[in-house]
């Protein structure tokens, strides 16, 4: 029994041997590192806006999925929120691509995205949820413009093409989704102040039908 053991132990170490002996080891490529130039502080801002857009996704998810139960039944509201979800997924996504084109990505990549737990996943109406909402894209802009401080106030390196990108196509979705939450919370708080839950319910139909503007 023991002969049998360590035969099978001996044919296991060569088996490992021939396995490491086949594998491919590449040379770590050789890369100049000069096009380089986003600084420490500027490129940690980024993996935290990352981070930003990705907990707004879970929340707008959870929001998503609360108006989206049988017991609550609002398709209007689910489809709104859900769409919000995919949007900020993707504006993480942006900026993960944008990093890698600066070439900011080749380590602790396992780190840079942890999914969040949502704060909440009930919401007492529609214009609790959309003040939510409002509060949270307040939230996301506050931090694309405290990344945008930390990129263009660097003493070492103003990154100006990271300015104007996140101000471009960032800052100017953010103030029109504020707008458009504000107006939304707005005009169901009126709705359903004189018509109660009725007022919710049409307005759950306008938004499912994107008649609302």
């Amino acid at each position: 029994m023991a002969a049998t053991i360590t035969s099978l132990l001996v044919l296991l170490a060569v088996a490992a041997l021939a396995d490491a002996k086949l594998q491919c080891q590449s040379k770590p490529a050789d890369i100049p590192t000069d096009w380089i130039t986003m600084q420490k502080t500027c490129t940690n801002a980024m993996r935290e806006q990352i981070q930003m857009e990705i907990k707004a996704s879970m929340e707008y998810l959870s929001m998503g999925a609360y108006f989206s139960r049988d017991t609550v039944n609002r398709p209007g509201f689910a489809k709104m929120f859900f769409e919000a979800s995919s949007e900020e997924r993707q504006h993480g996504m942006k900026l993960i691509e944008y990093l890698l084109m600066r070439g900011e990505l080749t380590s602790e990549i396992s780190s840079l995205i942890r999914v969040p737990i949502p704060k909440r996943l009930e919401w007492e109406n529609g214009v609790t949820a959309l003040k939510a909402a409002l509060n949270l894209e307040a939230e996301v802009t506050k931090s694309i413009r405290n990344l945008i401080k930390i990129c263009e106030d660097s003493e070492e390196f103003n990154d100006y093409h990271l300015v104007d990108y996140l101000a471009g196509d960032f800052l100017d979705e953010q103030y029109k989704g504020q707008r458009d939450l504000a107006g939304k919370s707005s005009t169901l708080d009126k709705m359903m102040a004189n018509n109660a839950l009725l007022g919710e319910f049409l307005f759950d139909k306008k938004l499912l039908k994107g008649e609302l503007i």
